[in-house]
């Protein structure tokens, strides 16, 4: 499932349905798989920051990861967040991933490191983490570059030597800086069977004209087919229309996310996908506010981006 033909394209950092009680909303997820096919998604990254891995418990992953995988069937490719403290931790979240039937662990940055120790010290332990776990790991695995945004930024010497593990098959570069793109891009010209995709979802076409292979979209569960528009128009070499495409996906981005500020983020996607018919509720771990306001700018993108969002 994770040659690199298979994985080439759009892919979306999916967000995770919850009930009124914020248990994981199985029924749900069986909609969002299917609505995600419909958009030309090939593969899901599930439990990233988007999908709420940091607030989930153990069980809803599980079952998060269960009811995807079930879904579909083999239709897309299945990708779990796995980040954590230790290669222990990182491990035996990878052992539950596997066992619950997913296709490729995505490693993000650790969520502290312990300030006590020189600069030398961490950038040797922060990358001893990723090495034992990359290494040690029965599934193949991404790594998610958030740059300056993780708490804790991973080094370039460490993305550049990490990047050169065999069982590195994707990058997820959320970075938004040229150096992490350089690194990237030097990477895989030494192992063209990696795959890097965009994670910054309002300069796809940035990322696409320098030679990445996808995009991976926190947005992608609405906007995986405008997405899909930008990617085919880059390759075609039609640039000023993946431009004016990519400006009408952030217009309808920001107005979804509440700004500029990204004021309502995940309550403003997950109402969207309310309203939409794929989700129940649009409750979120980190309970972004949503205003009656809000509300109706997203009922009027709706109805005048119909065309997007429900092709």
């Amino acid at each position: 499932m994770t040659e690199k033909k298979k994985m080439r394209g759009v892919w979306s950092a999916a967000p995770t349905p919850l009930k009124e009680d914020m248990n994981v909303d199985a029924g749900s997820i069986e909609r969002m798989v299917e609505h995600h096919l419909r958009l030309g998604v090939v593969g899901l990254f599930l439990a990233g920051t988007n999908g709420e891995g940091p607030w989930l418990p153990e069980q809803g992953l599980r079952t998060l990861t269960r009811s995807a995988v079930r879904a579909a069937a083999g239709r897309m490719i299945i990708a779990v967040q796995v980040t954590d403290n230790s290669a222990a931790r990182i491990l035996d979240n990878i052992d539950r991933a596997a066992k619950d039937g997913a296709d490729m662990a995505v490693i993000a940055p650790p969520y502290f490191a312990m300030s006590y120790a020189s600069s030398g010290e961490r950038e040797k332990r922060i990358e001893n983490i990723y090495l034992e776990a990359v290494r040690r790991s029965p599934l193949p695995v991404g790594i998610y570059d958030r740059g300056t945004y993780s708490s804790v930024p991973v080094p370039e010497g460490v993305l550049a030597r990490v990047y050169r593990e065999p069982n590195v098959k994707a990058v997820k570069d959320s970075s938004v800086m040229d150096s992490h793109m350089r690194i990237a891009l030097s990477a895989r010209k030494r192992r063209p069977a990696l795959s890097l995709f965009c994670g910054y979802e309002f300069d796809c076409v940035k990322y696409l004209k320098a030679g990445y292979d996808g995009l991976l979209l926190g947005g992608g569960v609405f906007n995986g087919f405008a997405a899909n528009l930008i990617f085919d128009a880059v390759a075609a070499g039609k640039f000023k229309e993946a431009e004016r495409l990519q400006a009408r996906m952030n217009r309808l981005m920001y107005t979804v996310y509440g700004g500029k500020k990204i004021r309502t983020w995940l309550s403003g996607e997950k109402y969207l996908l309310v309203r939409m018919g794929i989700l129940k509720t649009y409750r979120n771990f980190t309970d972004y506010p949503l205003t009656r306001r809000d509300k109706m700018a997203i009922d009027r993108i709706l109805e005048r981006e119909k065309g997007l969002l429900l092709p």
